[in-house]
């Protein structure tokens, strides 16, 4: 399940940085974090992630062990402007912009069954420490 946007009027720099955030987390996780992010990118994020799920329904695929597998922020075109500078030059502004892909994938149980007993085990080592 992937869905991506291409030519997003935002450098990819910024971009990745909201990116990083959502990489291996739960969908629902994603969305709770995207929506309380004060970054511009995450907004856009938000709707490729919906977009992304809806995907996975429309492939028949259960939404609550969807996790994002993979995000990638690709340079997109950069479009050229020139600003008016001191004594008649001018400089050159690029006005970047990126392409960004989501891969969802769904967790399957047995990994899911797993990394609840990791946690359980964690935290009983972290009581029997606590009670020494």
């Amino acid at each position: 399940m992937k869905a991506f946007l291409k030519n997003y009027r935002q450098s990819p720099r910024k971009v990745s940085l909201v990116a990083g955030l959502i990489k291996g987390k739960r969908v629902t996780e994603a969305f709770v974090l995207l929506k309380s992010l004060p970054k511009r990118a995450s907004l856009p994020v938000s709707k490729l992630l919906q977009s992304a799920v809806s995907n996975a329904k429309a492939e028949g695929v259960g939404t609550e062990n969807l996790y994002v597998k993979n995000i990638t922020v690709d340079k997109g075109i950069v479009m050229k402007r020139t600003m008016p500078r001191a004594r008649g030059s001018a400089s050159r502004i690029n006005k970047r912009t990126s392409h960004i892909l989501i891969n969802l994938e769904e967790k399957n149980v047995v990994s899911l069954k797993k990394e609840i007993k990791k946690v359980i085990k964690k935290s009983k080592s972290e009581k029997v420490e606590n009670d020494k």
